[in-house]
């Protein structure tokens, strides 16, 4: 039987569907996160939004969601699919040599956050019970908006990660302990011990079987070469997993993550990664919908002095802790600074402590309502503050950076390496080879960082601002390389640099023999395209492969560089032709 045009299920889907498929588009054209994006179609279209008004207007029951259980199911799978692609970029090697960070670093912030909250709330009025209840609570951070905006592989999102992984694993037993402090609870210590016996018994269990069943299982689906068949592989290992660990007692997220690890190590891992993605992408859209559909706008409205108080107090508190926690580890202050305010913001498991809390009775529903409003502002400004965090991060390490060496260096000036990604890194592996002195200049903090542990003499800076250039001393300098991968700032400083110092030797990284024309034009000495050869000898090695003579083939890819020599002499207007040539192969004359 045919649903009806007036279904919650249409119109709920119409509304996902809608804010995935036209708003957030739409916000991404104006570089508006799509998390943001997510949570604002949430709070336009939930109950306190523009379905308060379908009383009146009857027609806006097919653009807004008024029941907000009706998608929580799917929001929920959401998380449960992030965590388990996060667990696919992981290995149980990467893990075991995070067990430190996590159960260090991510035991010490959660309780000291969780401590200095709970004090702050008792000394505010709040009963000890309650205080202690509404620390844990707010200490949580969000796993489902903090790992998307950074990642699991940079240096926040390594602390991040670890920090984020405890509470996941704590979450379980924070649980059981508020359910202990009730009035009503007798002693709680055999369920959770018991709660931590099946639990490990679980995972074993798991992994011991995963190993033997997961590689036949994805190597049975791949045979159909079927691609629905592998995705619904895919999802019954992430569905199994998660609801085992949910019948053992701990979060059904645990489960994603183990479920993930174990294909990390089969050679599946990246089809799985591919095929589940948008899922994923659209599953934890929904999450963030039903985020902006608790924000009682009118709630807001009226107490917002007292709600604007209580989000800045928690953020500041758990970004100082935070903060504190890393630079006692020797990470650099911009990290441990931008790490805190990412981590500042309350979690979606949030709402679950205090809805637990308050089954407890050990905090009246009035203060409940109060504080998941609270972590609602604190998630739709998780990305606010990651962004904050990423620029003041981004001025304490200009700050911070030692005063530029001089481009001189005793016997003689040295090369001037502008950008140092894989090809300045390159080019200045081969500078080293032959002793030639060099010094680099980066615009990406993490990788001027990561040089210099390697004993690169390589700076931090923006080459586009004009201060950056002049204190490089160019007159000084043997030659200047400039590798960026952006054609419209490497033209533009091109040309400056030639104007400053007509007598240097600029070479430059072009993208195509285009832009290598616009780069003589500029005033470079010589303009490589990284497109040509690697193009050429990708051609010669294709038609060698296929049997064609390697005199014929050897004519042609010279004929073929000459055209293209000859191309960018003409639309540069250059005298001489430019150095385009093949580069020999060991063994040839």
């Amino acid at each position: 039987m045919p649903l009806p045009i007036h279904s919650a299920t249409f119109s709920d889907s119409l509304v996902i569907l809608g804010a995935a498929g036209i708003v957030i588009p739409a916000f991404a054209r104006f570089r508006i996160s799509p998390v943001i994006g997510f949570i604002l179609v949430g709070a336009l279209v939930g109950p306190s939004g523009l379905g308060q008004l379908v009383d009146r207007v009857p027609w806006l029951y097919h653009i807004t969601i008024t029941d907000r259980e009706s998608i929580d199911p799917f929001a929920e799978f959401g998380i449960v699919l992030l965590l388990f692609s996060i667990g696919l970029e992981l290995s149980f090697r990467r893990l075991w040599s995070l067990r430190r960070a996590v159960f260090g670093l991510g035991a010490g912030e959660l309780l000291a956050s969780a401590t200095l909250i709970g004090v702050a709330l008792h000394v505010l009025g709040q009963p000890w019970a309650g205080s202690a209840g509404l620390g844990l609570a707010l200490a949580l951070s969000s796993t489902a908006l903090v790992l998307p905006l950074v990642g699991t592989t940079s240096p926040v999102g390594r602390g991040a990660f670890a920090m984020l992984l405890f509470e996941d694993l704590a979450l379980v037993p924070i649980i059981f302990a508020l359910g202990a402090m009730a009035p009503s609870a007798g002693s709680a210590g055999w369920g959770i011990a018991g709660v931590a016996l099946r639990g490990a018994a679980t995972v074993v269990v798991m992994y011991l079987g995963g190993r033997i069943v997961l590689p036949r299982l994805f190597a049975q689906a791949a045979r159909t070469k079927s691609p629905e068949l592998f995705l619904a592989a895919s999802l019954l290992v992430v569905i199994v997993a998660s609801v085992a660990t949910t019948a053992a007692g701990l979060s059904p997220i645990v489960g994603a993550l183990l479920a993930g690890l174990l294909i990390a190590e089969t050679e599946y891992h990246h089809e799985v990664e591919i095929i589940t993605a948008p899922f994923k992408g659209l599953a934890l859209g929904v999450f963030l919908i039903t985020v902006g559909m608790s924000l009682d706008l009118r709630l807001i409205g009226a107490n917002w002095p007292a709600l604007l108080a209580a989000v800045v107090g928690v953020v500041a508190v758990k970004t100082l802790v935070t903060f504190l926690m890393l630079r006692v580890g020797n990470t650099r202050r911009g990290v441990a600074v931008e790490t805190g305010l990412l981590m500042g913001s309350p979690s979606e498991t949030t709402l679950i402590v205090l809805a637990t809390a308050a089954q407890a009775q050990l905090i009246q529903p009035s203060t409940a309502a109060f504080w998941q409003t609270v972590t609602a502002i604190g998630l739709t400004i998780t990305p606010l503050l990651a962004k904050g965090g990423r620029a003041i991060a981004r001025r304490m390490e200009v700050r911070a950076e030692p005063p530029m060496p001089d481009p001189a260096d005793g016997d003689g000036a040295r090369v001037v390496l502008i950008g140092f990604g894989r090809v300045g890194r390159m080019v200045a592996d081969m500078l080293a080879v032959h002793d030639q002195p060099f010094l680099a200049v980066e615009a990406d903090i993490d990788a001027v960082a990561d040089a210099r542990e390697q004993g690169y003499p390589v700076v931090f800076g923006d080459v586009s601002r004009g201060e950056l250039v002049d204190r490089l001393d160019l007159a000084r300098a043997r030659a200047l390389i400039l590798t960026m991968d952006d054609p419209v700032l490497t033209v533009r400083l091109a040309r400056r640099m030639r104007q400053a110092a007509p007598e240097l030797v600029i070479v430059a990284r072009a993208r195509d023999p285009r832009h290598a024309a616009e780069l003589y034009k500029a005033g470079v000495t010589d303009a490589v395209p990284e497109t040509l050869e690697s193009s050429l000898q990708l051609s010669e090695t294709v038609l060698v492969d296929l049997g064609v003579a390697m005199g014929p083939v050897i004519a042609s890819i010279h004929e073929k560089r000459d055209e293209l020599r000859q191309s960018i002499r003409r639309e540069a207007a250059l005298e001489r032709e430019p150095r385009i040539r093949r580069v020999r192969r060991l063994g040839e004359v």
